[in-house]
């Protein structure tokens, strides 16, 4: 886990969440705002912490189903992540999921991808993931 004093904690994928429909997840990449983390106990913040995170990253991996990953996109945004990347490294795409089904594909892996209002200053530039 790292903090970022302003915006709050970085997730690995060692770290899982039970969200309000009561399934739990591990995004690949996570961060959850400060005063969301702060909020749960000590003991909430050791197992799998009862919140969802506000930025979640996925990665598709060989064996990874592109139709459940986009299943999976949706239910993040669902239990109220703000913005959440689907990385297709093997298709060279990404998408980027928002509430009110505001997803939209990045076709190309010459773009960057902006953290937006939930994680100011934050890019990725998808070239880097060749």
């Amino acid at each position: 886990m790292q903090q970022n004093e302003q915006l709050g904690y970085g997730f690995d994928s060692a770290t899982g969440f039970r969200l309000r429909d009561t399934s739990m997840r591990s995004p690949d990449v996570s961060c959850v705002a400060r005063e969301k983390w702060e909020a749960l106990s000590l003991e909430e913040q050791e197992k799998f912490a009862p919140v969802c995170p506000d930025f979640v990253i996925e990665l598709r991996s060989k064996s990874d189903s592109l139709p459940a990953l986009k299943n999976k996109m949706t239910k993040w945004i669902d239990n109220g992540c703000r913005l959440a990347w689907l990385i297709d490294p093997i298709e060279k795409k990404a998408w980027i999921y928002k509430p009110a089904n505001a997803t939209r594909e990045v076709s190309t892996f010459d773009s960057v991808l902006s953290g937006e209002d939930v994680l100011p200053g934050f890019i990725l530039q998808l070239s880097r993931l060749r």
